[in-house]
């Protein structure tokens, strides 16, 4: 069989561009309060794509959604990146990754991009934003408008929040986010934000204070670009079950019931930022909360 990195959404061609994926954190830790007989519930479900065949280990994907429509190129989130030191999380120091030769077969170079979306501002979300050029950081898109919540831009500062530092998006500020800034190149937004005829950016906070959702209606068709809504099918199960690294957690609960709610009562396409297998799914209601319909005819990686 022919592998699949890409569909037709309408008038829109959805391609997926993988960073990396693999495992990266025990579901105990990655999700505290979600309790460990669901994992073993669920087992047939989440092996080998979601949870290691013989630990608890919790398999994501880095991935970029790249869409051509109304005749631009867009990029929704970025990774981790490349040579960006990241002392917090040991596997993303210093990566040397082939995203821009992913981003070539895919018929896209840098310069042909012409929006980057950043859902919102965490470490995995905005590492190719910027590319390492003499020793000085630039955007790698030079063309490119890129998108970034208000919200976002304004917590992860590390000048106006001290925090920062020592977590896991210590630097990311000052290698990802404010060089493109000071290239002139960022459009801060908030409360909603139309892309196009077929695109439309909406805030939908809890797990930062300015995470977003794309959503996508054309031609019949709808999708949901979700980024961090949900890191593994079992919070669309158990939808009330947030990761470590939800800021909000009330309001990262009522937005991922809310909009899975939309996706299941649209039909529409879900596809989060870090899903690995199939990448993306669509949903439907049942008595406590959703489940998951069927995969996306991509390829599994």
């Amino acid at each position: 069989m022919q592998d699949t990195h890409e569909i037709v959404l309408g008038d829109v061609t959805v391609t997926r561009i993988e960073e990396m994926h693999g495992p990266i954190m025990p579901a105990d830790q990655f999700f505290p309060d979600l309790p460990a007989q669901a994992w073993q519930d669920h087992r047939a479900m989440l092996v080998p794509d979601h949870l290691g065949a013989d630990d608890t280990m919790v398999h994501v994907a880095m991935q970029t959604w790249l869409l051509r429509s109304g005749g631009r190129t867009i990029l929704i989130d970025t990774g981790v990146g490349n040579d960006k030191a990241r002392p917090a999380v040991a596997t993303w120091d210093h990566l040397d990754l082939d995203y821009l030769g992913t981003l070539a077969l895919a018929g896209v170079r840098p310069e042909d991009v012409d929006l980057v979306v950043n859902t919102h501002l965490h470490v995995d979300h905005v590492g190719w934003n910027t590319r390492l050029v003499d020793g000085a950081w630039v955007p790698t898109f030079p063309n490119a408008t890129y998108l970034m919540p208000k919200a976002d831009f304004e917590f992860f500062d590390p000048d106006a929040n001290p925090d920062i530092t020592g977590g896991v998006n210590e630097n990311v500020f000052e290698d990802s986010v404010a060089p493109v800034h000071a290239a002139g190149q960022v459009q801060l937004w908030e409360g909603s934000h139309t892309i196009d005829a077929h695109l439309r950016l909406e805030e939908a906070p809890g797990h930062t204070p300015g995470s977003s959702v794309v959503k996508l209606a054309s031609g019949g068709e709808r999708a949901l670009f979700a980024g961090d809504l949900v890191h593994t099918p079992l919070q669309v199960i158990h939808p009330d079950h947030n990761s470590c690294f939800c800021q909000d957690p009330v309001r990262s609960r009522a937005t991922r019931r809310e909009l899975l709610g939309w996706a299941a009562d649209t039909r529409a396409l879900v596809l989060p930022a870090h899903l690995s297998g199939h990448s993306a799914f669509e949903v439907r209601d049942t008595a406590g909360g959703f489940a998951i319909k069927g995969w996306a005819p991509f390829t599994r990686y």
